[in-house]
């Protein structure tokens, strides 16, 4: 069942009292490291979701587990009732760094997915030219990886993914190293297929207009080890336009609950500050 808003009533995905702790070794001494605790909420069927936290709290880890790459300590993680037990190919995984493979042509590398399946050429070449052209990028498919730009290449990353139709998209902060200007760009072109077919996505970042102008909802996490501190609605109108999301009627409103929620957080001193335990560089 869907809302007026064509977002599911029911869970699609449910991350259930999940916690992950990883073991680290250092001069032949094991020391474990909490990096999530009782982490739970549900994702709607297709629904647009944030996260966001400090660094360290655990927001990749969530991704990493969510798709089968890692397995929790204790919980679980359902994917339409089923418990997700190692890598599942109905979730579809885009990271920071785009990945594409420099020795395939901009058209070969979004096909691919449709190629390891089987796909036949003139279907797969079809549909890699209407997702190309969907982020303006007609015209380059014979390019590779080198010839493009950061922002470009990043747009091929993205349709690369959504082009085999995944029940699940996880975005791993994928416009975080782009400048300014090219990622609301891109927050623009990824809102607009999403309006489109309205795949459920969990999206990790660290800018919280970011999070408020791509969302149905916010999750805000606590510091290390990670806890589910508030899930904020965005109740903002959609279609949206990023260019000028901070005069979108209940911009504000929203904006200042993420950011109360988020400043508390980022006071806070998490477990192993408190242990004097060491803080590990990444964002477990």
């Amino acid at each position: 069942m869907m809302d007026g808003e064509g977002v599911g009533t029911e869970a699609i995905l449910s991350v259930n009292s999940v916690s992950k702790r990883f073991v680290l070794k250092k001069k032949k001494v094991e020391r474990e490291i909490p990096a999530l605790s009782g982490v739970s909420f549900d994702v709607r069927e297709g629904e647009f979701l944030s996260i966001v936290g400090p660094s360290g709290c655990g927001k990749s880890t969530i991704l990493n587990l969510v798709v089968g790459l890692l397995k929790p300590t204790s919980g679980d993680i359902l994917l339409r009732g089923e418990k997700v037990e190692g890598i599942n190919s109905e979730i579809g995984y885009v990271t920071q760094k785009d990945n594409l493979w420099p020795w395939r042509t901009l058209k070969n590398n979004v096909a691919f997915a449709l190629e390891v399946r089987g796909t036949p050429k003139e279907e797969r070449d079809g549909r890699a030219e209407a997702f190309i052209q969907k982020v303006g990028l007609g015209g380059f498919e014979e390019h590779y990886p080198h010839e493009l730009s950061g922002g470009m290449r990043q747009r091929g990353n993205i349709i690369r993914t959504l082009i085999y139709d995944p029940t699940v998209i996880l975005m791993d902060e994928p416009f975080g190293p782009l400048d300014a200007q090219t990622r609301m760009v891109l927050q623009n072109d990824l809102l607009k297929i999403w309006d489109e077919n309205k795949k459920t996505i969990i999206f990790v970042t660290h800018d919280l207009v970011e999070a408020i102008a791509l969302s149905d909802r916010v999750v805000i996490m606590t510091r290390r080890p990670g806890r589910v501190k508030d899930i904020v609605d965005v109740k903002i109108p959609r279609p949206r336009n990023v260019f000028a999301i901070h005069t979108a009627p209940g911009f504000k409103e929203t904006y200042e609950k993420v950011l109360e929620s988020f400043s508390a957080v980022s006071l806070e001193v998490g477990e192993e500050e408190e242990k004097g335990g060491e803080v590990l560089d990444q964002d477990v």
